[in-house]
Parts: structure tokens; C-alpha cells; sequence
């Protein structure tokens, strides 16, 4: 077992801890946060009750979203804006995720996408950076949730910012169950994308109005 009881983690989201891997800096543990996962379960319909708690687990959502075909299909070029993700392990605080940790040239975990845009905006090269990850979610067919940037990550490969997502992969199971038609596979992901646009424009304008109104004024014709 792995003890984090002396450790903090580096980031946190509504349902995960992100803890650097004792015993090996180059990875990641993503532990559950269990208040959490049991508040979201109370608010919960009761039909999607009948369906347990582990529908809402981060982690085994995760471990399914990297099965999908078409990150078994691209090969080595799966990884080209994702880290790898490698068996669980047992720790003080539960099963954790392990993954690829996301370094920039310095050794320090990279910024997410969302802290990229507040302190520096929407500027070319991060542009550039969302169109070749947005490049190889169409070539490769991965399938992914809602594009957030804070659950992207901002690192520098050959002298550029690239985009890697470390949360967020995997699609709902009605989609993912038609994705194995191409047509519907290349509409999702294209929406996901125009969403994702709409989003970084939003973040890097500095939130001025809520995501809900912004969104739906950016879909009207």
C-alpha cells in the first residue's frame, strides 16, 4: 500500500485528488474524494440510483473511456495528447488511477489550460496548440466528454505549447454505442470541438457572463 498521509496533493477536482507518485515522480495518482462522490449520489434521480454508485466513479469511468477502440486503433499516437494510464494501485486513501504526470522542461507539473488562458489570454501559439490537439481528436476518433480547459494541461514539446487531456476522456454510453458509425462518431467529436471554441473564448474573455448564457448566445445563427 501506498501512504499519502504525509503527501499533498497538486491539484484537486470536485471528485479527484492528484497526488505526484511517491515512488515515482514521472506519474500521477488520482484518488477519489468519497464526501463528494456521496453528495453528488444524493442528488440523484432515484431511478439513476438503482444504478449504484459506481456509475459516478471517476476512476472506473476513466479505466473504461481508455478501452475505447479508437485509442487501441491510433497506436503510439494515442499519446501524442494524452497520458498513458497504467494499473490501480491500493493507498492510504483508497484505489487510485496511475498515470502519466504531465511535466513541463522544468520538472513541474504543467499548467491547465484554464490557468494558461487567465494569465496569458488566447494568444497564437495557444491557438496553435488547440488546433493540432483538436487535429488529432478528428484523425484519431478518440472519443472525449465536454472539452473544460482545467482539464487540460499546457506543456512545452519542440519548442511549442501542447495540449494534453488529463480528464474528460470517454463519452456517455449512447454515444459511445454509436460511435461505431463513422458519420455520428465525426458529428460528436466536431461539436465537442465547436463547444471547446466557444469555451476557450468565453474563459480567455474573462468569463464575462455566465457559461450557460455565453454558449447559448454563441450557437444561435
Amino acid at each position: 500500500m501506498i501512504d499519502l498521509s504525509q503527501h499533498a496533493p497538486f491539484a484537486a477536482g470536485f471528485n479527484r485528488y492528484c497526488y505526484v507518485h511517491p515512488d515515482d515522480p514521472r506519474r500521477c495518482l488520482k484518488v477519489l474524494r468519497p464526501e463528494n462522490i456521496d453528495a453528488r449520489y444524493a442528488r440523484q434521480a432515484w431511478y439513476k440510483k438503482l444504478l449504484g454508485k459506481q456509475r459516478i466513479n471517476d476512476n472506473r469511468q476513466e479505466w473504461r473511456a481508455y478501452q475505447q477502440p479508437a485509442l487501441k486503433h491510433a497506436g503510439d499516437e494515442a499519446w501524442r495528447h494524452l497520458p498513458k494510464l497504467y494499473p490501480s494501485v491500493v493507498t492510504s486513501l483508497g484505489e487510485a488511477n496511475v498515470s502519466d504526470l504531465i511535466l513541463e522542461t522544468d520538472g513541474r507539473p504543467g499548467p491547465t489550460l484554464e490557468q494558461y488562458l487567465k494569465e496569458r489570454g488566447q494568444t497564437a501559439a495557444i491557438d496553435g496548440a488547440v488546433a493540432r490537439f483538436c487535429d488529432w481528436l478528428r484523425e484519431t476518433g478518440v472519443l472525449t466528454r465536454n472539452l473544460l480547459p482545467h482539464n487540460l494541461v499546457v506543456v512545452t514539446r519542440d519548442d511549442q505549447p501542447e495540449l494534453f487531456l488529463v480528464d474528460g476522456l470517454g463519452a456517455p454510453s449512447v454515444p459511445d454505442a454509436l460511435s461505431r458509425l463513422p458519420a455520428y462518431r465525426d458529428r460528436y467529436i466536431d461539436r465537442k470541438i465547436t463547444r471547446f471554441h466557444q469555451r476557450i473564448a468565453w474563459e480567455a474573455g474573462g468569463r464575462s457572463g455566465s457559461w450557460e448564457d455565453a454558449s447559448r448566445i454563441r450557437r444561435s445563427p
